[in-house]
């Protein structure tokens, strides 16, 4: 038996194209224990399956910086005490050291300040906090507690790129406007041609070239350092080669026209791309941010004897919370006192308000409508349903779509083949191609130029962005509609069911066994206290069908009268004595056996039973005097839901245990016409494989523990959020709130998303495949070139940010 594995989600900063994500996942893929690396460039993280704890955090990062790349990483100051002697120092710093995602800690004995690196994905401030409470010392932080060191980093990028641009445009604008001048002689003719005009135009270019495009000078160096090649390689070669082949021109190497405006315009035109790029792919992830800020920042709790406001972080598990109305949740937990009404679509897209009363659960995050509530936290930290909501998303988002294999396998390949198309462009210019009355300073000029052109339209920032940047999106959309994607690749595979199966108990039902009808034999009784008769003598029943007339008649708010002689008739019914009066409670067949005249039930009970509803019979005094149906009733939402798949073209059916009688009335009522009765839970697997011999893709929608092995045999398993912990581990897609309407939203968004990022794929490989030998051929010159690239990753992100209007 092997080890078991864990995963670990870690934030790579310095990547811009699809090759950096090869080489990021490459260097992870040779540290020992790593068993599988998936890079998401959209999100910038990099997930890593481990096998065991053979892999130590350090070592990972170092094999990413070595690659030329960083991690995201915070720092967290504490103020300790006591700190003794040397003892409780080293003691300290090996506990903290011991933790996965600590990067380092410093600990200064003299000033009791403790100094800890770590990368935010995998530990947190607060749970930092709680190690060294833990360990036997007070700590109080001194940096407030910042937790979004990932926002900060990507908003450093954001301004370095917004700085960078604007030095570029500073220099770059006047630089284009004197060569246009120039070309059209605009400017005096003394001035056309002095050399002055040369050594100006490469005064202004050199501070673009060295100061704003440094960044792909470094990249490049770091990408070619570990053997690759990437969208640096080729921006940094390109506008290279333009400016020094202008530097030898006003050196008197090469006579002819100068081309500072076309290196500082590629380098320029570029860096407009990467900043409003890096701004649009922050958006992608606005719907994990919403959710992280729907968390309440402190919490009210009891301490001796008194309510205190203590930081959210702070709260333990037992502690006893006070919410007031209007206020979040801020932890799970179980109510103790008072009632009040909770809006929970945050978490489940549910519109309608959830009662709360004592023994009711809450959810964090979610919102207090009417009284004061007191309630035990019962998951705190990471263990809240919010806190897993976003852990399943953003294992979503980094997760790597099959669709997505194609542009991988091609950037893997694309630069090296593009360095390699720039040198025949320029072999093929200059030897090849015959051009009469030319110098050949000019036939130099124009292969140069053409080569240049090649290098800077070939980018595959767009390959790398098609995928990630709509599956983000599309998580990220599904969360806020109760819809959980554990993975792309079941984002990808939903969007190809053509069949849905349903579990009835829980899925297409309620779950829970109601009263339906309650039908007297004669005018003497009222319905009322045939109800309050049965209800009497089932309290004292175990049985779950007898709890149900009991909860109906507490419903009712009706008052159980006290019992003598009671004893239940195994498989049959109950009976016992009430106010002298001796009551049965029971099936058909009991009465029959009791002498019980049950002619003048007949034909209601055989229209009860095709409805799916089982009868109970009452008699008084060995007379028949009535009967109550229960059933568990569909969902109200069901028929709507089913109609909405038939209306995407997918087929429906339902598999369950129940007798063929009780399943046909449930698919009629549901307007399910296929139905598999009588199957037996560990026979429900068995069935979905042969639909998938079909040739259906299937997809299994159940609740319950018998449902797994059906969940886990589908193509797209979906279980129920309100169903069991083994179920909803199992599936890969979770329906939060339990309405089933979630299956047509989690196909329909998965469809759309598919649309999105073969419309992305298409439009980066189109532009490649066009404008390649477009540029080859000499009819795209490097500026437009360079336009051209940066517009292509700006399409992208953005065709993908429109999935955040997409109505479900």
């Amino acid at each position: 038996m092997g080890q078991p594995t864990k995963s670990l989600i870690l934030p790579v900063t310095g990547m811009t194209c699809a090759n950096c994500v090869r080489t990021v996942e490459r260097s992870l893929l040779k540290t020992n224990g790593v068993v599988s690396a998936n890079v998401n460039l959209s999100s910038e993280r990099a997930r890593v399956e481990l096998q065991g704890d053979s892999v130590n955090i350090q070592e990972l990062v170092a094999r990413i910086e070595k690659a030329g790349y960083g991690i995201a990483s915070g720092e967290a100051d504490f103020l300790v005490n006591p700190l003794a002697d040397d003892n409780d120092q080293r003691r300290l710093e090996k506990i903290i050291l011991h933790q996965d995602g600590i990067l380092s800690a410093v600990i200064n004995q003299v000033n009791s300040r403790v100094k800890v690196k770590y990368i935010p994905t995998i530990i947190q401030q607060a749970e930092i906090k709680k190690i060294i409470l833990d360990s036997g010392f007070q700590a109080d932080e001194l940096n407030g507690g910042l937790e979004d060191v990932e926002a900060m980093v990507r908003k450093r990028e954001i301004d370095n790129q917004r700085n960078d641009l604007t030095i570029g445009l500073i220099f770059t604008i006047p630089l284009f406007l004197l060569s246009m001048a120039g070309d059209f002689n605009l400017l005096p003719m003394p001035w056309a041609h002095a050399s002055w005009m040369k050594w100006l135009m490469f005064v202004l270019a050199t501070p673009v070239q060295f100061y704003v495009g440094r960044s792909y000078y470094v990249g490049a160096y770091k990408s070619l350092r570990g053997f690759n090649a990437n969208m640096d390689v080729l921006v940094a070669m390109g506008s290279s080669v333009a400016y020094i082949y202008s530097v030898f021109v006003i050196l008197g190497f090469f006579s002819g026209h100068v081309y500072f405006e076309t290196s500082a315009m590629i380098i320029t035109l570029i860096k407009v791309g990467k900043f409003l790029e890096a701004r649009a792919r922050g958006r992608t992830s606005e719907a994990i941010k919403k959710l992280m800020g729907l968390k309440p920042k402190t919490a009210f709790i009891e301490r001796n004897g008194a309510e205190i406001e203590i930081p959210v972080d702070d709260v333990q598990v037992d502690d006893i919370v006070f919410v007031h109305p209007g206020e979040r949740f801020p932890v799970d937990g179980l109510v103790l006192e008072g009632h009040s009404f909770a809006d929970e679509s945050m978490i489940s897209g549910e519109p309608m308000p959830v009662e709360k009363s004592p023994g009711k659960q809450v959810i964090g995050a979610t919102i207090n409508q009417l009284g004061l509530v007191k309630f035990k936290a019962q998951k705190v930290g990471r263990e809240t349903a919010l806190a897993q909501i976003i852990r399943l998303v953003e294992e979503a988002q980094g997760s790597k779509a099959p669709i997505q294999k194609l542009a991988d396998q091609i950037s893997s390949i694309f630069v090296p083949a593009v360095l390699a198309l720039s040198l025949i462009t320029f072999i093929v210019w200059y030897f090849v191609v015959p051009v009469p009355n030319i110098s050949n300073a000019d036939l130099f000029t124009r292969a140069l130029i053409n080569a240049v052109a090649v290098l800077v339209i070939a980018c595959p920032c767009a390959m790398g962005l098609a995928t990630p940047t709509a599956v983000m999106v599309a998580t990220g959309k599904g969360a806020q509609y109760g819809v959980l994607f554990k993975s792309s690749e079941a984002l990808e595979r939903a969007g190809k069911v053509n069949m849905v199966l349903f579990d009835k108990t829980g899925t297409l039902t309620r779950g829970k066994p109601t009263v339906t009808d309650i039908l007297p034999l004669s005018p003497s009784i009222s319905s009322t206290e045939l109800l309050l008769l049965a209800a009497s003598v089932e309290k004292g029943s175990e049985h779950p069908l007898g709890q149900a007339v009991v909860s109906e008649a507490i419903n009712r708010q009706l008052t159980l009268s006290s019992l003598e002689d009671f004893s239940a008739i195994s498989g049959a019914g109950v009976e016992a004595m009430i106010n002298n009066k001796k009551i049965l409670v029971g099936s058909r067949r009991l009465m029959s056996e009791r002498g019980l005249d049950m002619e003048p039930f007949q034909e209601k009970n055989e229209k009860f039973q095709k409805e799916g509803k089982t009868t109970f019979f009452v008699a008084i005094d060995g007379k028949a005097a009535g009967l109550i149906t229960i059933a568990d009733q569909i969902k109200k939402d069901t028929p709507q839901a089913i109609q909405a798949l038939k209306n995407m073209g997918v087929r429906v059916a339902m598999i369950t245990g129940d007798n063929a009688i009780t399943a046909a009335a449930i698919g009629t009522q549901s307007g399910i016409e296929q139905v598999l009765s009588e199957v037996l839970p560990s026979d429900k697997n068995a069935e979905i494989k042969k639909i998938q011999q079909q040739g259906y893709l299937a997809a299994m929608v159940g609740d319950g523990i018998n449902d797994a092995p059906a969940l886990a045999q589908a193509d797209v398993g979906i279980a129920i959020g309100t169903g069991t912990d083994i179920a909803i581990s199992t599936a890969p897609v979770v329906l939060v709130s339990g309405d089933i309407m979630g299956v047509a939203h989690a196909i329909h968004l998965s469809r759309r998303t598919l649309r999105t990022i073969k419309e992305n794929l298409f439009w980066a490989f189109f532009y490649n495949i066009i404008l390649i030998p477009a540029a080859a051929a000499g009819l795209l010159n490097p500026m437009l070139a360079a336009g051209a690239m940066a517009f292509s990753s700006i399409f992208v992100v953005t065709n993908s940010l429109r999935l955040k209007n997409l109505r479900l």
